[in-house]
C-alpha cells in the first residue's frame, strides 16, 4: 500500500488536459478547504476587528514572499533547469549545482529580509492600518512577526516544486496548498482555544510546513534535494535576478494593490477587510480550480515548444488552454452573480456571521465575478510571456493596470460619498441600500474594472506577438458560452422566485434547497443550449 501511494505521488503526468485535471481536482480540494476555513473564520469571530487584524498581518509577509521567493519561483527555474539537464531531462551535475546555488542564495536572503522586517514591522504596520486603534495595532505587529516564517517554508517549497514539475509529478505540487489549509483549519480549532489570536498564526506556520513536507520524499526519490553550495556560480543567479526582476516587480504591485486596499478598508466601517478578504477568497475558488490549474499544467510545454522554436504549437497550446477557460469561466460568472446571496449564506452564514455581513459580500461577490474570466485568463497568458523568456511585456501592462486599481480605489470611494445617487444605485442593484459599510464596495469595484483592463490590454499584445488571429480562434467559444450562460443565469434567477414559495429560506436547509434546485435547473438549460 506504501509503495502504491509513493508511486502515485511521483507518477509523470505528461498529457496537458489529464495534468490540468488533476490539478482541479486537487485544487478543488484545497478550495473545499478553504470554504470550510473561512466557515470556520466566520463561525466563530464574523467580520469584526478580529478578522480584520488577521487578514491584515498577511500583508508584510506577503509582500516579502512575492519580493524575494518570486526570484526563484517555477516560472522562472524551470526553463533554465530544462536547459541545464538537457535532452536526457534527466538529474545531472549541472541541474543539481544551479538548484543549490539558488536554494543556498535565498535561504540567505529571505533569512537576513526577515530579521530586518521583524523590527520594522512597528513602524510599518500603522500606514497599512491607519484606521486601526492602539489595541489592534500591538496585535498586529505581534501576528505579522509570527506570519513571517510563511515565506521561508513557502518560498523554499516552492522553489523544489520547479524540481517536482519539472519532472511533471504534478500530484505533490497540487498536494501542498491542499494541506496547508489543513494546517490553518488545525490551528483555529485547536490552537486558537489555547493561545489565542496568535494561534491562528501558528495553524499558518504548521500549514506551510506541510507545504514543504510533502514534496521531500519526490526530490529524495531522484537525488534532488537542494543543500548549501560553497562556491556559489554568481554569473547563474544574475541571470535568475534579470529575469525574475520583472516578474517579481509584476506580483509585487498586486500585493501592493492589495495593501493600499486593506488601507483603505482599515479607515471605512469595522469589518470592512474581513468582508472583502471573504469575497475575495470565494472568487478565487474557480481561478485556481481553473486558470490556475491549466496554465501551470500547459506551462512547462509552451517551454519546451518555444524552446524548440515551435510557434505554431506554442501557440496552439495557448488556444486549447484558452477556451477551456472560456468554456468554464463564463457560466460560473452568471451562476455566481445571481446565486450570490446563497452561496455566502451556505458557505459562510453560521455563527457571529450576520445577515447584513452575508449581503455585503454576497455584493462584493457579484462585484469580483464580473472579472472571473479575466482573472482566469491573465495567468495563462503571463506564462506564456515566462516561457517565451519575455517578463517585461507583462510587467507593463500590469503596472498600468494595478496604478489604475489604486487610483480608482480612491476616486470610486470619493465618488459615493459625494454622490448619493451614484451610491444609491449600485446599492438599488446589489440590494444592500440598508447595509451599512457599502462604500467598502468601490475596492472590489476597482479590482474588477483593472483586472479587465489588464486582460483586454495583454491580450491584444500576445496575439500580436506570439498568436495572430487568436482572438478570432476562440470568439465562437466565447459567444456560444456566454449566450448560453446568460440563459443559464436568467433561468437560475427565475426559479429562484418559484423555489422561495417553496423553501423557508430563513433556514440553511431552504436557502441551501433555492440555490440548489434552482442551479440545476439552470444549468440543465445551459447545457441543452449548448448542445
Amino acid at each position: 500500500m506504501v509503495s502504491r501511494i509513493i508511486g502515485f505521488l511521483g507518477k509523470e503526468w505528461q498529457n496537458l488536459n489529464e495534468a490540468a485535471l488533476l490539478l482541479s481536482v486537487c485544487a478543488l480540494l484545497s478550495q473545499v478547504l478553504a470554504v470550510v476555513r473561512d466557515r470556520l473564520f466566520a463561525h466563530f469571530f464574523g467580520a469584526g476587528t478580529t478578522l480584520d487584524i488577521y487578514y491584515t498581518a498577511f500583508r508584510i509577509p506577503d509582500f516579502l514572499y512575492v519580493s524575494i521567493a518570486s526570484f526563484v519561483s517555477v516560472t522562472v527555474l524551470i526553463p533554465i533547469l530544462l536547459e541545464k539537464m538537457g535532452n536526457s531531462k534527466e538529474v545531472n551535475d549541472e541541474s543539481k549545482k544551479f538548484i543549490n546555488d539558488a536554494f543556498t542564495v535565498f535561504f540567505v536572503v529571505i533569512i537576513l529580509a526577515s530579521i530586518i522586517l521583524f523590527f520594522l514591522i512597528p513602524f510599518i504596520v500603522p500606514f497599512i492600518a491607519p484606521g486601526f486603534n492602539e489595541d489592534s495595532i500591538d496585535k498586529l505587529i505581534n501576528l505579522s512577526r509570527i506570519l513571517l516564517l510563511s515565506p521561508i517554508l513557502i518560498g523554499i517549497s516552492n522553489l523544489i516544486g520547479s524540481v517536482t514539475q519539472t519532472f511533471r509529478k504534478f500530484f505533490v505540487y497540487a498536494l501542498s496548498p491542499v494541506l496547508y489549509n489543513l494546517g490553518i483549519i488545525f490551528g483555529i480549532l485547536f490552537f486558537y482555544p489555547l493561545y489565542g489570536v496568535s494561534g491562528l498564526a501558528y495553524g499558518v506556520i504548521l500549514g506551510a510546513v506541510f507545504h514543504l513536507a510533502i514534496q521531500i520524499p519526490v526530490l529524495l526519490s531522484h537525488n534532488f534535494f537542494p543543500s548549501f553550495s560553497k562556491n556559489i556560480n554568481f554569473e547563474t543567479i544574475k541571470r535568475i535576478v534579470f529575469i525574475s526582476l520583472p516578474r517579481t516587480l509584476t506580483i509585487s504591485l498586486n500585493q501592493f494593490s492589495l495593501i493600499v486596499i486593506v488601507a483603505i478598508a482599515s479607515l471605512l466601517e469595522e469589518g470592512s477587510i474581513s468582508v472583502f478578504n471573504f469575497s475575495y477568497n470565494l472568487q478565487s475558488v474557480p481561478i485556481v480550480i481553473i486558470g490556475i490549474s491549466y496554465s501551470v499544467a500547459a506551462f512547462p510545454g509552451l517551454v519546451r515548444f518555444f524552446s524548440a522554436g515551435d510557434k505554431i504549437s506554442f501557440a496552439k497550446e495557448i488556444e486549447n488552454a484558452s477556451r477551456v477557460i472560456i468554456f468554464w469561466s463564463l457560466p460560473i460568472t452568471f451562476l455566481f452573480i445571481v446565486l450570490r446571496a446563497q452561496i455566502v449564506r451556505v458557505l459562510l452564514g453560521s455563527g457571529q456571521f450576520s445577515w447584513a455581513d452575508t449581503r455585503l459580500t454576497a455584493a462584493m461577490l457579484a462585484i469580483f465575478s464580473i472579472s472571473l474570466l479575466a482573472q482566469n485568463l491573465l495567468p495563462l497568458l503571463i506564462r506564456g510571456y515566462y516561457a517565451a523568456g519575455d517578463t517585461k511585456r507583462p510587467l507593463y501592462v500590469n503596472l498600468f493596470s494595478y496604478f489604475f486599481i489604486i487610483v480608482s480605489a480612491f476616486g470610486l470611494i470619493a465618488l459615493l460619498r459625494n454622490s448619493p445617487e451614484i451610491k444609491y444605485f449600485l446599492e438599488s442593484i446589489l440590494r444592500v441600500g440598508d447595509v451599512p459599510g457599502t462604500e467598502v464596495l468601490a475596492l472590489p469595484l476597482a479590482y474588477s474594472l483593472g483586472s479587465i483592463i489588464n486582460l483586454i490590454l495583454l491580450f491584444r499584445i500576445f496575439e500580436k506577438d506570439f498568436a495572430r488571429g487568436l482572438w478570432n480562434s476562440l470568439s465562437k467559444t466565447f459567444f456560444q458560452s456566454f449566450s448560453a450562460s446568460f440563459i443559464m443565469g436568467f433561468t437560475t434567477y427565475q426559479f429562484l422566485g418559484v423555489f422561495d414559495k417553496i423553501f423557508n429560506i430563513n433556514t440553511f436547509f431552504g436557502i441551501f434547497a433555492q440555490g440548489l434546485f434552482s442551479g440545476v435547473l439552470g444549468i440543465l438549460v445551459g447545457i441543452v443550449m449548448l448542445k
